[in-house]
């Protein structure tokens, strides 16, 4: 058997990885991480806990329900000024999800400069549990014992 009838050695297909320079792939993740903090930086220098800067939640106008984003804003300006206890307090999930943007933009540019596609199909479990969990914060924020969670 000669060298050319031989079968090529099997192997595992990786992730692709991407040919174009770092900063090209580093623009998208940049141009997001700019955006988030740009409105961060507004919502820091503009403050929510004074009335005729931002509308009123169309929900809690309606019903006096608080949805999931109920103070967000004032707990974002909150974070912005370093009040850490406010801001949960405010909006705890928004605090969460404060952190959670963070870790994830720090896994997508770790991928990203590794010339790695970032993992964007996350599973179902994940994605109920996030669900679940977004429902019981709006529905124990909004009983008599959930006062602790009102804005």
């Amino acid at each position: 058997m000669n060298a050319d009838s031989r079968p090529a050695p099997y192997t595992v297909p990786g992730p692709a990885v991407s040919a174009a320079p770092v900063w090209q792939r580093l623009a998208v993740p940049a141009g997001l991480l700019t955006a988030a903090a740009g409105a961060f930086a507004y919502v820091g220098a503009v403050d929510p806990n004074d009335p005729g800067h931002y509308p009123v939640c169309p929900l809690y106008r309606l019903t006096g329900l608080y949805c999931p984003g109920c103070g967000g804003l004032r707990s974002a300006h909150a974070f912005v000024h370093g009040d850490l206890l406010t801001a949960l307090h405010d909006n705890a999930l928004g605090v969460a999800g404060y952190l959670g943007f963070a870790v994830l933009w720090t896994v997508w540019v770790v991928r990203t400069v590794r010339g790695r596609p970032p993992r964007t199909q996350p599973g179902p479990v994940p994605l109920w549990g996030l669900g679940v969990l977004v429902l019981l914060f709006t529905v124990v924020r909004n009983l008599p014992s959930g006062g602790w969670l009102h804005p």
